[in-house]
């Protein structure tokens, strides 16, 4: 997918997942050309595990996270554990940018489809700490969730490698 540019008109469903398409798409061009061992170098003193894999690992959980358990009710493996709050920022053996990156196209492609056709107001089938959640609030939570980490990629690739995002 090319990250293409945002409508400045349509309908409101159009617009939400215009807007955090192109967020999942920055998220790619901000990784694009970085050497393998600059992915995970975490370059940040007070942030050990902030590293450019570490978040693509990280959205790549969150979108399954929301879309999965909260969009769609479903059960999926959990991201991180009671030992490990963090796991999904550690690099997984054995595997590298290119993976995180194929990993984390292929979940944004779960999401879509699991938002697809759901009106903003309907209800997610699963819940967040109890409570009911709107489709609309995932929406724009993840909006602000993706565009937010693209401004860390942005930080540590500029630490690691010195290109600057635009």
């Amino acid at each position: 997918m090319n990250r293409a540019e945002v409508p400045y008109t349509g309908d409101e469903p159009a617009l939400l997942a215009a807007w955090l398409d192109f967020h999942r798409e920055t998220v790619h061009l901000k990784c694009a050309g970085v050497a393998e061992a600059d992915a995970w170098r975490a370059p940040l003193p007070a942030s050990p595990l902030t590293t450019i894999g570490g978040l693509v690992q990280h959205l790549t959980a969150v979108e399954s996270m929301w879309f999965e358990q909260v969009v769609a009710g479903l059960e999926v493996p959990s991201h991180w554990t009671a030992e490990d709050p963090d796991l999904e920022w550690r690099r997984r053996p054995g595997e590298g940018l290119a993976e995180a990156l194929a990993a984390y196209r292929a979940q944004c492609d779960v999401s879509r489809r699991l938002a697809a056709g759901l009106a903003p107001d309907a209800l997610c089938a699963g819940r967040r700490h109890g409570s009911a959640v709107s489709v609309r609030w995932v929406l724009l939570h993840m909006i602000e969730e993706t565009a937010r980490h693209n401004g860390h990629l942005d930080a540590v690739r500029e630490c690691v490698d010195g290109v600057v995002g635009d």
